[in-house]
């Protein structure tokens, strides 16, 4: 799969790892470089204020590829980018971009909503809670999408992708009641939450098309070269 790619991808990295032998220390060091990724690409994302090329803006800043965050073309460097990453780091799911794209936003997503509807006073209970479980919802079908989709099972990754997407249309439906408008606070985190939850709908809509490209490219595709 030519977009999306990580550091070279995911297939065979585990059987290449040789002598590697980390202990919890290293893991825990290594998990929170990670974290530090998806806050990272929050914060670009934050920053970036033109909404229509936010998702392709943020990934050049990322260093994930002008056009498709790809390895494959070349990253437009700019004085915030990402340092490239050393040839021998090790990969795992926390450093897919879709996993980053797909954490970063829905982060921001529940780090606004959950002080806002903690208060009765500002969001009925049952509708806090409704939405907070539609947004989970969506998120754990993505990450499973994505498992499936570093494992190369693209069949499996459409199917998942489109649960979380379905998960999403819940979450917009739940975002454009008319319950959001009938305060300043509401109406203020509705116009903030909308051009996420479109832009996680496009990231995601994007891998779906990648991953149909490659079930639909013919087997012996390979075998011509």
């Amino acid at each position: 799969m030519s977009n999306f790619d990580s550091d070279g991808g995911s297939e065979n990295q585990w059987e290449d790892r040789g002598e590697l032998a980390w202990n919890e220390f290293d893991w825990e060091r290594y998990l929170r470089e990670q974290d530090e990724a998806i806050q990272r690409y929050l914060r670009f994302y934050d920053g970036c204020k033109d909404p229509v090329d936010r998702i392709d803006t943020v990934a050049e800043k990322m260093n994930w590829g002008q056009d498709d965050w790809s390895d494959d073309g070349d990253a437009v460097e700019t004085d915030d980018a990402e340092p490239a990453e050393e040839a021998d780091e090790v990969y795992t799911l926390h450093k897919n971009p879709i996993f980053i794209a797909t954490k970063g936003i829905f982060l921001s997503l529940h780090q606004s909503w959950l002080p806002l509807a903690s208060d009765p006073e500002n969001v009925p209970q049952p509708v806090a809670v409704a939405l907070l479980a539609s947004l989970h919802r969506g998120e754990e079908q993505a990450v499973q999408a994505i498992h499936a989709l570093d494992f190369g099972d693209y069949a499996m990754a459409v199917s998942l992708f489109k649960r979380a997407l379905s998960a999403l249309n819940g979450s917009l439906a739940l975002v454009n009641d008319d319950l959001m408008t009938r305060s300043r606070l509401l109406q203020a985190w509705r116009e903030e939450a909308l051009p996420r939850l479109f832009d996680l709908r496009e990231v995601w809509l994007r891998v779906i098309a990648e991953c149909r490209e490659e079930l639909e490219r013919p087997i012996d595709d390979d075998d011509e070269d």
